[in-house]
């Protein structure tokens, strides 16, 4: 059977639309919504697949949509439309087995049983055998400036059958949706689609091989690599050496202002900083980057003047510091976790100190919660500010800790000694 018929298979096709139905996701440029795809598949799913295999089956543009990085600048993405992502992870789904085998053992982005925290630990396993000089080389908008031609060329060595290159070439070459108006793909390979993580560790796989040839230590994330080396004298040499490779072997653009040779300390990688311990080691703890982003979301979802539930709140911050304390959950982080759970704690006082709005509420709520009548008539009256008033010890006592756990708040220090059980 042809690979292509593998990729247009009921079950493999099934499983590709289960995929994308459970990552959810906004619309494309037809407006058809991920709970309004099964029935779509299910009343043109003959006539697509026939397409494919007729070659006759254009792809829609992606559309464009813009979301803000960390330096203030713009990632552009592009999201297909939601059947064009059925078929891009069906496609997925038989290619990705293919390639794996090629794939070396120091690339861990978009693979299955890999993650960012592999890498990491695999770059401290690296430093701390001596390779503390690091080779950052930083790829210039690696997903819009992918040469295609060298990419599907790079396929075709593994790739025979040429229905599916074709399909291939369609989807670089689909064009994008910007404010209504068409705009030609002919470099690149839009970020946002399901097959595009595939096609990036086709690309890079290039780079893996030419620095295992050459003995090279590195770990890859995506386009996010750093190479090892014991002297600044040998990084400079793999840095010169290693972006004429990049730039006339693969086509890509090297960023030479912010490509540099770097320490453990100095670096961020995938939201990562390094320290060195007391027994002289590299170990991982959050970037001060990735800490001051973690606090300005809580300080957007306990901000005073949003009107939202208590219990809102408390939910939607639950998931913040889950979702962040699962991440980072290999770094070293007790007394960050001790000093933001007291920020938090304070801050959530302040919005109850708050939505209690006037005197006489406050007076009665601080009696219902055990406070001396002196002591909240004295602070129920008062003019203090919320976040003055949040640090007093009639305020800690009455709307304790514990009180707090009760209610649903979240604490990090918790989750993270929960995760290291």
């Amino acid at each position: 059977m042809e690979l292509l018929e593998y990729i247009l298979d009921t079950n493999n096709l099934f499983k590709a639309y289960k995929q994308v139905y459970s990552n959810k996701g906004s619309v494309g440029v037809d407006g058809v919504t991920v709970d309004e795809l099964g029935k779509y598949l299910y009343e043109n799913k003959k006539e697509i697949k026939n397409l494919i295999r007729t070659r006759k089956y254009e792809p829609s543009p992606v559309r464009r949509v813009e979301i803000p990085k960390e330096n203030g600048k713009m990632r552009q993405l592009g999201i297909p439309t939601v059947v064009d992502r059925v078929i891009q992870q069906a496609m997925v789904q038989v290619l990705s087995p293919i390639f794996e085998n090629q794939f070396s053992e120091n690339s861990y982005g978009f693979r299955p049983k890999r993650s960012c925290e592999m890498a990491v630990i695999k770059s401290l396993e690296i430093m701390n055998d001596g390779y503390d000089y690091i080779v950052d080389i930083d790829l210039e908008r690696f997903f819009d400036t992918v040469n295609q031609d060298k990419l599907i060329g790079i396929i075709r060595k593994t790739i025979k059958d040429g229905e599916v290159i074709s399909l291939i070439m369609k989807y670089l070459q689909s064009g994008v949706m910007i404010d209504g108006l068409f705009e030609k793909t002919e470099k690149g390979t839009p970020q946002g689609g399901n097959l595009s993580p595939l096609l990036s560790n086709i690309m890079l796989n290039k780079l893996d091989k030419e620095l295992e040839a050459r003995g090279l230590n590195f770990t890859r994330y995506a386009d996010d690599c750093l190479i090892y080396v014991k002297s600044e004298k040998a990084a400079m040499r793999v840095m010169e050496s290693i972006t004429k490779f990049i730039e006339k072997k693969l086509g890509l653009i090297v960023n030479a202002s912010k490509s540099k040779v770097s320490r453990p300390k100095e670096i961020k990688y995938l939201g990562y900083g390094y320290y060195i311990n007391k027994q002289g080691k590299y170990r991982p703890k959050p970037h001060i980057k990735s800490i001051q982003k973690l606090k300005h979301k809580i300080k957007l979802l306990l901000k005073r003047s949003w009107s939202v539930s208590l219990d809102n709140r408390l939910k939607k911050l639950k998931q913040l510091i889950v979702g962040w304390v699962n991440y980072f959950r290999i770094a070293d982080m007790k007394t960050l976790m001790t000093k933001i759970d007291s920020h938090i704690r304070r801050k959530t006082r302040t919005v109850i100190w708050k939505r209690w709005k006037n005197c006489r509420t406050r007076y009665n709520n601080l009696l219902k919660l055990k406070i001396n009548p002196n002591e909240a008539r004295k602070y129920a009256y008062s003019s203090k500010s919320y976040w003055r008033i949040s640090s007093a010890t009639i305020i800690h006592k009455a709307i304790s800790n514990k009180r707090l756990g009760k209610r649903g708040l979240a604490s990090m220090l918790d989750q993270y000694l929960k995760v290291h059980v």
